[in-house]
């Protein structure tokens, strides 16, 4: 069985989830957390439950999902995974960080690519890696098919869409990556968006201003 564990950090608002099985063995997604208390609620969590922690990876390298990387590296000892084409992405960081306010922001760099149609392991369960750009040229989003639940990042929000207005965005081909990618997913998948709270691809469908039916086309 595959657990989802949700934190809410940095203010962003942004959601970083910890995905574990239930032998114990952990997958962190997108760790916004920058503050020492965010951290330490993080690490709490992953004392108390007893998580081993061997994953790291990014669905994409905008500020709010990556402040938590060096930290998460270090203090866990594992690599960082994410798609080829957010590798400038993640260092232009470097560059605007403290223009909001994240002084001494760690810097961190891949160790490792994820590639879409292939698939990562979190212990015994195996999450598909759908490619989902748009918001950011090199999104990612991840899906366990036996329960129906995906983490996806800054593409699909209940009732909203990511912003197409940074580097490297593009409207019309996130709107048709998630006709294409996440609405052919069964309409009882829950979406774990990377702000806000959860939705389910039905409700989508149906509501989304931007992308249901009722969609300016």
């Amino acid at each position: 069985m595959l657990h989802i564990k949700s934190f809410t950090f940095n203010p962003f608002q942004e959601n970083t989830y910890l995905l574990y099985d239930e032998k114990g063995t952990g997958l962190l997604i997108d760790p916004g957390c920058f503050e020492l208390d965010e951290r330490k609620e993080l690490l709490d969590f992953v004392t108390e439950k007893n998580i081993r922690v061997t994953q790291l990876v990014n669905t994409h390298c905008h500020i709010d999902h990556v402040l938590g990387n060096a930290w998460a590296k270090k203090t866990f000892g594992i690599k960082l995974l994410i798609h080829q084409k957010e590798v400038p992405v993640l260092k232009a960081i470097e560059v605007y960080a403290p223009n909001y306010g994240f002084v001494g922001y760690e810097i961190s760099e891949a160790d490792g690519f994820l590639i879409e149609g292939e698939e990562i392991n979190v212990g015994d369960e195996v999450l598909k890696i759908i490619f989902v750009p748009g918001h950011a040229p090199g999104h990612m989003v991840f899906y366990h098919e036996p329960t129906h639940q995906c983490i996806a990042g800054d593409t699909l929000f209940r009732g909203s869409i990511g912003r197409t207005d940074l580097p490297g965005g593009d409207h019309e081909l996130l709107l048709s990556k998630i006709k294409s990618e996440l609405f052919t997913l069964p309409e009882e998948t829950v979406i774990y968006p990377g702000h806000g709270p959860e939705t389910t691809i039905a409700f989508e469908k149906i509501h989304n201003p931007f992308v249901g039916k009722h969609a300016r086309s």
